[in-house]
């Protein structure tokens, strides 16, 4: 029992190791392509949903393929939201790649991964490409602007969104929220741990 404790920290480990080194890899890419901000307010909005609720649906526009309905899932995957303030920013431009190196856990987990932000899909269709491309859908939030964002509470008064996890449950309830300080990317040992804690 020790020993496969250990291997799935190790395992942990490394794809921990593997994300940040791909997230270099990253900013790398985007050398002089991406707008600063600089440092901004960790957080600008209140949070509307909490553990235990149902989660508000929604139907949103995808940059590619059909547009994604988050109730089309219930029953069937368990749902984790990313909401991320916006495209060509510097965290954000690390944080989404990092998920590309852990989609086996998502998919070891029965878990479904979305990306939200209230960018126009032109603007995430040239950043995705940018990044390398992404494995989980990326949806524009764009109109009307930044709705979604403000049912669940995580629209920012600048009209971007807060760096936000919402963790579903297959029920279709929120299992955990977690809303990180806009200029800090989330730890994905966060995400493994909650990923962990949703039923398959």
């Amino acid at each position: 029992m020790k020993t496969k404790r250990y291997i799935t920290i190790a395992v942990a480990a490394g794809l921990v190791l593997a994300a940040a080194m791909t997230a270099s890899a990253a900013s790398t890419a985007f050398e002089g392509k991406i707008f600063d901000p600089g440092h901004l307010k960790p957080r600008d909005s209140l949070l509307k949903v909490k553990a235990g609720d149902e989660a508000p649906d929604f139907k949103l526009p995808a940059v590619y393929g059909e547009p994604v309905q988050l109730s089309d899932f219930r029953n069937r995957k368990n749902v984790l939201i990313s909401f991320v303030p916006a495209a060509w920013t510097p965290v954000c431009s690390d944080q989404w790649p990092g998920y590309n190196i852990i989609k086996d856990l998502f998919d070891a987990h029965d878990t479904v991964l979305i990306g939200i932000t209230t960018d126009n899909r032109p603007s995430q269709h040239a950043w995705i490409q940018q990044m390398g491309g992404l494995w989980f859908p990326v949806l524009s939030d764009f109109w009307p602007h930044g709705e979604v964002a403000e049912r669940y509470g995580v629209l920012r008064s600048d009209g971007t969104t807060e760096r936000a996890l919402i963790f579903i449950d297959k029920a279709g309830r929120i299992h955990h929220t977690h809303v990180e300080d806009i200029n800090v990317r989330p730890k994905l040992e966060l995400i493994m741990e909650q990923l962990g804690r949703l039923k398959r």
